[in-house]
Protein backbone atom coordinates (compact mmCIF):
# COMPACT_ATOMS: atom_id res chain seq x y z
CA UNK A 1 0.00 0.00 0.00
CA UNK A 2 2.95 2.32 0.59
CA UNK A 3 4.17 2.31 -3.02
CA UNK A 4 5.63 5.68 -3.96
CA UNK A 5 5.66 6.87 -0.34
CA UNK A 6 8.62 7.05 2.05
CA UNK A 7 9.39 3.81 3.91
CA UNK A 8 8.53 5.54 7.20
CA UNK A 9 4.86 5.90 6.22
CA UNK A 10 2.67 3.37 7.99
CA UNK A 11 -0.11 1.45 6.30
CA UNK A 12 -2.69 3.50 8.23
CA UNK A 13 -1.11 6.77 7.09
CA UNK A 14 -1.00 5.54 3.52
CA UNK A 15 -4.68 4.63 3.74
CA UNK A 16 -5.54 8.17 4.83
CA UNK A 17 -3.47 9.77 2.08
CA UNK A 18 -4.97 7.56 -0.60
CA UNK A 19 -8.55 8.08 0.62
CA UNK A 20 -8.18 11.87 0.42
CA UNK A 21 -6.72 11.58 -3.08
CA UNK A 22 -9.53 9.25 -4.12
CA UNK A 23 -12.13 11.73 -2.90
CA UNK A 24 -10.55 14.77 -4.56
CA UNK A 25 -13.87 15.76 -6.17
CA UNK A 26 -15.63 15.73 -2.79
CA UNK A 27 -12.99 18.04 -1.34
CA UNK A 28 -13.29 20.49 -4.23
CA UNK A 29 -17.08 20.36 -3.83
CA UNK A 30 -16.75 21.25 -0.14
CA UNK A 31 -14.53 24.23 -0.93
CA UNK A 32 -16.99 25.32 -3.63
CA UNK A 33 -19.88 25.13 -1.18
CA UNK A 34 -18.02 27.38 1.26
CA UNK A 35 -17.22 29.96 -1.42
CA UNK A 36 -20.94 30.25 -2.22
CA UNK A 37 -21.68 31.73 1.22
CA UNK A 38 -21.29 35.52 1.22
CA UNK A 39 -19.28 36.16 4.38
CA UNK A 40 -17.76 39.50 3.39
CA UNK A 41 -15.91 41.17 6.27
CA UNK A 42 -17.83 43.84 8.11
CA UNK A 43 -17.54 47.21 9.74
CA UNK A 44 -19.05 47.68 13.19
CA UNK A 45 -22.82 47.93 12.82
CA UNK A 46 -23.08 46.08 9.51
CA UNK A 47 -25.88 43.48 9.36
CA UNK A 48 -24.90 39.80 9.18
CA UNK A 49 -24.57 38.07 5.84
CA UNK A 50 -24.28 34.28 5.44
CA UNK A 51 -22.04 33.64 8.46
CA UNK A 52 -24.66 31.71 10.44
CA UNK A 53 -25.64 29.57 7.46
CA UNK A 54 -22.02 28.66 6.73
CA UNK A 55 -21.29 27.78 10.35
CA UNK A 56 -24.41 25.61 10.56
CA UNK A 57 -23.35 23.85 7.36
CA UNK A 58 -19.96 23.03 8.88
CA UNK A 59 -21.48 22.07 12.23
CA UNK A 60 -23.80 19.59 10.53
CA UNK A 61 -20.92 18.01 8.63
CA UNK A 62 -18.71 17.73 11.68
CA UNK A 63 -21.55 16.35 13.82
CA UNK A 64 -22.01 13.64 11.20
CA UNK A 65 -18.28 12.92 11.56
CA UNK A 66 -18.72 12.24 15.27
CA UNK A 67 -17.80 15.64 16.66
CA UNK A 68 -19.34 17.33 19.66
CA UNK A 69 -20.29 20.71 18.21
CA UNK A 70 -20.77 24.06 19.93
CA UNK A 71 -22.21 26.92 17.89
CA UNK A 72 -22.50 30.16 19.85
CA UNK A 73 -22.87 33.92 19.46
CA UNK A 74 -20.40 35.57 21.83
CA UNK A 75 -21.56 38.16 24.33
CA UNK A 76 -19.74 41.49 23.84
CA UNK A 77 -19.12 41.59 27.60
CA UNK A 78 -16.81 38.57 27.24
CA UNK A 79 -14.45 40.59 25.04
CA UNK A 80 -14.26 43.85 26.97
CA UNK A 81 -10.70 45.01 27.43
CA UNK A 82 -9.16 43.21 24.47
CA UNK A 83 -7.06 45.60 22.35
CA UNK A 84 -8.27 43.66 19.29
CA UNK A 85 -11.97 44.38 19.72
CA UNK A 86 -13.54 47.70 18.69
CA UNK A 87 -16.19 49.31 20.87
CA UNK A 88 -19.75 48.42 19.93
CA UNK A 89 -18.95 45.15 18.15
CA UNK A 90 -21.72 42.56 18.49
CA UNK A 91 -22.12 39.02 17.18
CA UNK A 92 -25.84 38.76 16.42
CA UNK A 93 -26.10 36.50 13.38
CA UNK A 94 -22.36 35.77 13.44
CA UNK A 95 -21.78 32.61 15.49
CA UNK A 96 -18.45 30.94 16.19
CA UNK A 97 -18.00 27.18 15.87
CA UNK A 98 -16.04 24.67 17.92
CA UNK A 99 -16.24 20.97 17.09
CA UNK A 100 -14.41 18.43 19.22
CA UNK A 101 -13.72 14.87 18.15
CA UNK A 102 -12.79 13.26 21.47
CA UNK A 103 -9.56 11.32 21.65
CA UNK A 104 -9.18 7.91 23.22
CA UNK A 105 -6.85 9.25 25.89
CA UNK A 106 -3.14 9.68 26.44
CA UNK A 107 -2.44 11.81 23.37
CA UNK A 108 -1.88 15.49 22.73
CA UNK A 109 -4.81 17.64 21.64
CA UNK A 110 -4.69 19.55 18.36
CA UNK A 111 -6.60 22.65 17.26
CA UNK A 112 -7.37 23.26 13.58
CA UNK A 113 -8.48 26.85 13.08
CA UNK A 114 -9.65 29.04 10.22
CA UNK A 115 -11.62 32.23 9.61
CA UNK A 116 -14.77 32.24 7.49
CA UNK A 117 -14.85 35.94 6.61
CA UNK A 118 -13.48 37.18 3.30
CA UNK A 119 -12.58 40.58 1.91
CA UNK A 120 -14.83 42.53 -0.44
CA UNK A 121 -15.17 41.32 -4.03
CA UNK A 122 -15.22 44.88 -5.40
CA UNK A 123 -14.71 45.84 -8.16
CA UNK A 124 -16.95 42.86 -8.85
CA UNK A 125 -17.35 43.58 -12.56
CA UNK A 126 -13.65 42.89 -13.13
CA UNK A 127 -13.90 39.22 -12.13
CA UNK A 128 -13.85 36.68 -14.95
CA UNK A 129 -16.52 34.64 -13.13
CA UNK A 130 -18.99 35.17 -10.27
CA UNK A 131 -16.83 35.48 -7.12
CA UNK A 132 -19.49 33.69 -5.03
CA UNK A 133 -19.96 30.84 -7.48
CA UNK A 134 -16.84 28.68 -7.46
CA UNK A 135 -15.47 27.95 -10.92
CA UNK A 136 -13.04 25.08 -11.50
CA UNK A 137 -11.02 25.60 -14.66
CA UNK A 138 -7.56 24.47 -15.70
CA UNK A 139 -7.16 22.74 -12.34
CA UNK A 140 -7.73 25.93 -10.34
CA UNK A 141 -10.74 26.77 -8.20
CA UNK A 142 -11.75 30.43 -8.56
CA UNK A 143 -13.86 32.44 -6.13
CA UNK A 144 -13.62 34.86 -3.24
CA UNK A 145 -11.98 33.08 -0.33
CA UNK A 146 -10.66 30.20 -2.44
CA UNK A 147 -7.17 30.88 -1.06
CA UNK A 148 -7.91 33.07 1.97
CA UNK A 149 -9.14 30.94 3.52
CA UNK A 150 -12.10 28.80 2.63
CA UNK A 151 -9.74 26.45 0.84
CA UNK A 152 -7.85 25.95 4.11
CA UNK A 153 -11.09 25.44 6.03
CA UNK A 154 -12.23 22.86 3.49
CA UNK A 155 -8.90 21.04 3.84
CA UNK A 156 -9.00 20.88 7.63
CA UNK A 157 -12.69 19.87 7.84
CA UNK A 158 -12.20 17.23 5.15
CA UNK A 159 -9.14 15.87 6.97
CA UNK A 160 -11.18 15.48 10.15
CA UNK A 161 -14.02 13.80 8.25
CA UNK A 162 -11.75 11.28 6.53
CA UNK A 163 -10.03 10.31 9.78
CA UNK A 164 -13.44 9.70 11.33
CA UNK A 165 -14.91 7.84 8.37
CA UNK A 166 -11.92 5.49 8.28
CA UNK A 167 -12.58 4.64 11.92
CA UNK A 168 -9.26 6.04 13.14
CA UNK A 169 -9.33 6.89 16.84
CA UNK A 170 -6.83 9.57 17.76
CA UNK A 171 -5.34 9.41 21.22
CA UNK A 172 -5.78 13.16 21.73
CA UNK A 173 -8.75 15.43 21.03
CA UNK A 174 -9.03 16.96 17.58
CA UNK A 175 -10.69 20.39 17.74
CA UNK A 176 -11.96 22.21 14.66
CA UNK A 177 -12.73 25.89 15.25
CA UNK A 178 -13.98 28.35 12.65
CA UNK A 179 -14.34 32.01 13.54
CA UNK A 180 -15.57 35.28 12.10
CA UNK A 181 -13.93 38.69 11.91
CA UNK A 182 -10.29 37.87 11.23
CA UNK A 183 -10.13 40.16 8.21
CA UNK A 184 -11.61 43.13 10.07
CA UNK A 185 -10.63 42.95 13.75
CA UNK A 186 -9.57 39.52 15.03
CA UNK A 187 -12.53 39.51 17.44
CA UNK A 188 -13.63 36.01 16.47
CA UNK A 189 -10.39 34.47 17.68
CA UNK A 190 -10.60 36.48 20.91
CA UNK A 191 -14.15 35.19 21.40
CA UNK A 192 -13.02 31.60 20.84
CA UNK A 193 -10.27 31.91 23.46
CA UNK A 194 -12.73 33.51 25.91
CA UNK A 195 -15.05 30.55 25.30
CA UNK A 196 -12.33 28.10 26.26
CA UNK A 197 -11.07 27.00 22.85
CA UNK A 198 -7.49 25.77 23.16
CA UNK A 199 -5.28 22.72 22.81
CA UNK A 200 -1.73 21.51 23.27
CA UNK A 201 -0.95 23.07 19.89
CA UNK A 202 -2.71 24.39 16.83
CA UNK A 203 -2.55 24.76 13.07
CA UNK A 204 -4.15 27.80 11.48
CA UNK A 205 -4.77 26.77 7.88
CA UNK A 206 -3.85 30.09 6.26
CA UNK A 207 -2.63 30.02 2.63
CA UNK A 208 1.04 29.64 3.48
CA UNK A 209 1.87 27.64 0.36
CA UNK A 210 3.00 24.88 2.73
CA UNK A 211 5.55 27.04 4.53
CA UNK A 212 5.39 26.72 8.30
CA UNK A 213 4.75 30.20 9.69
CA UNK A 214 6.23 30.36 13.19
CA UNK A 215 6.06 34.14 13.62
CA UNK A 216 4.07 37.18 12.60
CA UNK A 217 4.36 40.92 13.04
CA UNK A 218 1.93 42.96 15.11
CA UNK A 219 0.50 46.28 14.03
CA UNK A 220 -0.75 49.59 15.39
CA UNK A 221 -3.03 52.00 13.55
CA UNK A 222 -2.68 55.54 14.89
CA UNK A 223 -4.68 58.45 13.52
CA UNK A 224 -3.00 61.80 14.13
CA UNK A 225 -5.07 64.99 13.74
CA UNK A 226 -2.88 68.08 13.33
CA UNK A 227 -4.63 71.42 13.95
CA UNK A 228 -4.28 74.57 11.92
CA UNK A 229 -6.13 77.87 11.78
CA UNK A 230 -8.28 78.71 8.76
CA UNK A 231 -7.90 81.90 6.76
CA UNK A 232 -8.16 83.18 3.19
CA UNK A 233 -5.44 81.57 1.08
CA UNK A 234 -5.39 84.52 -1.31
CA UNK A 235 -4.53 87.10 1.34
CA UNK A 236 -1.22 87.65 3.11
CA UNK A 237 -1.47 86.44 6.69
CA UNK A 238 0.12 87.91 9.82
CA UNK A 239 2.07 85.76 12.26
CA UNK A 240 -0.08 83.17 13.95
CA UNK A 241 0.55 84.83 17.31
CA UNK A 242 -1.13 87.91 15.88
CA UNK A 243 -4.16 85.93 14.71
CA UNK A 244 -2.87 84.82 11.32
CA UNK A 245 -3.84 81.59 9.58
CA UNK A 246 -1.83 78.41 10.16
CA UNK A 247 -1.56 75.74 7.47
CA UNK A 248 -2.40 72.38 9.06
CA UNK A 249 -0.91 70.51 6.10
CA UNK A 250 2.46 72.19 6.59
CA UNK A 251 2.39 71.30 10.28
CA UNK A 252 1.39 67.73 9.46
CA UNK A 253 4.45 67.44 7.25
CA UNK A 254 6.58 68.29 10.29
CA UNK A 255 4.90 65.49 12.24
CA UNK A 256 5.35 63.10 9.32
CA UNK A 257 9.03 64.01 9.18
CA UNK A 258 9.50 63.08 12.83
CA UNK A 259 7.86 59.71 12.25
CA UNK A 260 9.99 59.15 9.17
CA UNK A 261 13.12 59.75 11.25
CA UNK A 262 11.89 57.22 13.79
CA UNK A 263 11.29 54.70 11.02
CA UNK A 264 14.79 55.24 9.66
CA UNK A 265 16.30 54.81 13.12
CA UNK A 266 14.59 51.42 13.46
CA UNK A 267 16.67 50.10 10.58
CA UNK A 268 19.81 50.32 12.68
CA UNK A 269 18.42 48.63 15.78
CA UNK A 270 19.14 45.10 16.92
CA UNK A 271 15.49 44.38 17.74
CA UNK A 272 14.68 44.83 14.04
CA UNK A 273 16.59 41.71 13.02
CA UNK A 274 14.50 38.56 12.74
CA UNK A 275 15.25 35.35 10.82
CA UNK A 276 11.76 35.11 9.27
CA UNK A 277 10.23 38.59 9.39
CA UNK A 278 10.93 41.91 7.71
CA UNK A 279 11.84 44.82 10.00
CA UNK A 280 9.08 46.91 11.47
CA UNK A 281 7.80 49.85 9.48
CA UNK A 282 5.88 53.11 9.92
CA UNK A 283 3.87 53.75 6.78
CA UNK A 284 1.50 56.69 6.17
CA UNK A 285 -1.60 55.20 4.54
CA UNK A 286 -4.20 58.01 4.57
CA UNK A 287 -3.74 61.77 4.39
CA UNK A 288 -6.70 64.15 4.39
CA UNK A 289 -6.81 67.84 5.07
CA UNK A 290 -8.37 71.10 4.04
CA UNK A 291 -11.90 72.37 3.66
CA UNK A 292 -11.85 74.75 0.69
CA UNK A 293 -9.63 75.40 -2.28
CA UNK A 294 -8.88 79.01 -1.27
CA UNK A 295 -8.70 78.51 2.50
CA UNK A 296 -5.86 77.61 4.79
CA UNK A 297 -6.67 74.10 6.09
CA UNK A 298 -7.99 74.00 9.63
CA UNK A 299 -6.82 70.43 10.20
CA UNK A 300 -4.91 67.59 8.58
CA UNK A 301 -5.43 63.92 9.38
CA UNK A 302 -2.63 61.36 9.09
CA UNK A 303 -3.30 57.63 9.40
CA UNK A 304 -0.40 55.21 9.79
CA UNK A 305 0.16 51.49 9.66
CA UNK A 306 2.88 50.58 12.14
CA UNK A 307 4.19 47.02 11.92
CA UNK A 308 6.44 45.81 14.72
CA UNK A 309 8.35 42.66 15.59
CA UNK A 310 7.89 40.25 18.51
CA UNK A 311 11.03 41.64 20.15
CA UNK A 312 9.33 45.05 20.39
CA UNK A 313 6.29 43.72 22.25
CA UNK A 314 5.74 44.45 25.92
CA UNK A 315 5.64 41.79 28.63
CA UNK A 316 2.00 41.00 27.83
CA UNK A 317 2.75 40.63 24.12
CA UNK A 318 1.28 43.94 22.95
CA UNK A 319 2.58 47.20 21.49
CA UNK A 320 2.57 49.62 24.42
CA UNK A 321 6.30 50.35 24.06
CA UNK A 322 5.91 50.99 20.33
CA UNK A 323 3.00 53.34 21.07
CA UNK A 324 5.30 55.30 23.35
CA UNK A 325 7.89 55.59 20.58
CA UNK A 326 5.25 56.94 18.18
CA UNK A 327 4.01 59.45 20.74
CA UNK A 328 7.58 60.52 21.54
CA UNK A 329 8.23 61.17 17.85
CA UNK A 330 5.10 63.32 17.62
CA UNK A 331 6.20 65.11 20.77
CA UNK A 332 9.55 65.84 19.08
CA UNK A 333 7.72 67.71 16.31
CA UNK A 334 5.61 69.52 18.90
CA UNK A 335 8.65 70.73 20.84
CA UNK A 336 10.24 72.07 17.66
CA UNK A 337 7.24 74.20 16.64
CA UNK A 338 5.67 76.97 18.76
CA UNK A 339 2.24 76.59 17.14
CA UNK A 340 2.15 72.85 17.80
CA UNK A 341 3.47 73.40 21.32
CA UNK A 342 0.35 75.43 22.06
CA UNK A 343 -1.93 73.37 19.83
CA UNK A 344 -0.68 69.76 20.05
CA UNK A 345 -1.95 67.10 17.65
CA UNK A 346 -4.44 64.54 18.89
CA UNK A 347 -3.72 60.80 18.52
CA UNK A 348 -6.37 58.08 18.36
CA UNK A 349 -5.55 54.39 18.33
CA UNK A 350 -7.63 51.83 16.46
CA UNK A 351 -7.76 48.26 17.82
CA UNK A 352 -4.34 46.66 17.48
CA UNK A 353 -3.11 43.18 16.67
CA UNK A 354 -0.20 41.55 18.51
CA UNK A 355 2.91 39.86 17.15
CA UNK A 356 3.70 36.29 18.08
CA UNK A 357 6.27 33.60 17.52
CA UNK A 358 6.92 30.03 18.56
CA UNK A 359 10.12 28.03 18.66
CA UNK A 360 11.00 26.29 15.41
CA UNK A 361 11.51 23.11 17.43
CA UNK A 362 7.97 23.03 18.84
CA UNK A 363 6.50 19.54 18.30
CA UNK A 364 3.70 20.92 16.15
CA UNK A 365 6.23 22.52 13.79
CA UNK A 366 8.10 19.23 13.50
CA UNK A 367 4.86 17.33 12.89
CA UNK A 368 3.59 19.69 10.21
CA UNK A 369 6.87 19.93 8.36
CA UNK A 370 7.37 16.19 8.43
CA UNK A 371 3.85 15.57 7.13
CA UNK A 372 4.32 18.10 4.35
CA UNK A 373 7.57 16.44 3.38
CA UNK A 374 5.79 13.08 3.21
CA UNK A 375 3.21 14.38 0.73
CA UNK A 376 5.87 16.08 -1.37
CA UNK A 377 5.17 19.63 -0.22
CA UNK A 378 8.08 20.26 2.10
CA UNK A 379 8.83 23.98 2.49
CA UNK A 380 11.10 26.00 4.79
CA UNK A 381 10.08 27.52 8.07
CA UNK A 382 9.09 31.16 7.58
CA UNK A 383 6.91 33.90 9.02
CA UNK A 384 3.84 35.89 8.09
CA UNK A 385 4.58 39.55 7.53
CA UNK A 386 1.01 40.37 8.56
CA UNK A 387 -1.03 39.22 11.52
CA UNK A 388 -3.26 36.14 11.64
CA UNK A 389 -5.42 34.44 14.28
CA UNK A 390 -2.60 32.13 15.32
CA UNK A 391 -1.16 35.01 17.36
CA UNK A 392 -4.30 35.17 19.52
CA UNK A 393 -4.22 31.47 20.30
CA UNK A 394 -0.45 31.47 20.84
CA UNK A 395 -0.61 34.30 23.37
CA UNK A 396 -3.42 32.42 25.15
CA UNK A 397 -1.28 29.30 25.58
CA UNK A 398 -1.91 27.28 22.40
CA UNK A 399 1.28 27.49 20.30
CA UNK A 400 0.12 27.78 16.71
CA UNK A 401 1.79 27.40 13.36
CA UNK A 402 0.32 29.01 10.26
CA UNK A 403 0.17 26.33 7.61
CA UNK A 404 -2.18 25.56 4.78
CA UNK A 405 -2.86 25.12 1.07
CA UNK A 406 -2.95 27.99 -1.37
CA UNK A 407 -0.64 30.90 -2.02
CA UNK A 408 -1.35 34.15 -0.19
CA UNK A 409 -0.08 36.09 -3.21
CA UNK A 410 -3.54 35.45 -4.67
CA UNK A 411 -5.41 36.44 -1.50
CA UNK A 412 -7.58 39.58 -1.69
CA UNK A 413 -7.11 39.76 -5.47
CA UNK A 414 -9.54 39.81 -8.35
CA UNK A 415 -9.91 36.22 -9.62
CA UNK A 416 -8.63 34.78 -6.34
CA UNK A 417 -7.96 31.06 -6.78
CA UNK A 418 -6.38 27.93 -5.36
CA UNK A 419 -4.85 24.97 -7.17
CA UNK A 420 -7.01 21.87 -6.66
CA UNK A 421 -3.86 19.80 -6.15
CA UNK A 422 -2.92 22.14 -3.33
CA UNK A 423 -6.28 21.48 -1.68
CA UNK A 424 -5.67 17.75 -1.76
CA UNK A 425 -2.10 18.05 -0.45
CA UNK A 426 -3.33 20.41 2.25
CA UNK A 427 -5.97 17.99 3.51
CA UNK A 428 -3.45 15.14 3.38
CA UNK A 429 -0.87 17.10 5.35
CA UNK A 430 -3.35 18.19 8.01
CA UNK A 431 -4.69 14.65 8.44
CA UNK A 432 -1.18 13.24 8.68
CA UNK A 433 -0.18 15.97 11.15
CA UNK A 434 -3.12 15.02 13.37
CA UNK A 435 -2.19 11.35 13.25
CA UNK A 436 1.40 12.04 14.24
CA UNK A 437 0.83 14.83 16.76
CA UNK A 438 -2.17 13.32 18.58
CA UNK A 439 -1.18 9.67 18.18
CA UNK A 440 -3.71 6.85 17.87
CA UNK A 441 -5.22 4.42 20.31
CA UNK A 442 -4.30 1.44 18.15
Amino acid sequence: MNAGLPDSVTDREAQVLEEIERRRADLVSLASDLIAFDTTARDVGDPPRDEAALQRYLADRLTSAGAETDLWEPEPSELVGSPLVPEGLEFDGRPQLMARIPGGGGGRSLLLNGHIDVVSVEPRDRWSSDPFSADLRDGRLYGRGAADMKGGIAAMVFAAEVLSELGISLAGDLIVCTVTDEESTGAGGVAAVAHGVGADAGIVAEPSDFHAWVACRGSLLPTIVVPGRPGHAGRPQPDWQEGGAVNAIDKALDVAGALRRLRNSWREREDQRHPFLAPGHIVPTVVSGGEWIVSYPASCRLVYHVAYLPAQADAAGWGSAVKCEIMDAVAEAVRADPWLAENPPGIEWAPEVPPAEIDVHEPIVTSVRGAAQTVGRGRPVSGSQSWFDGATFTLAGTPCVGFGPGDNRFAHQIDEHIDARSLVAGAQTLALSALRFCGTTE
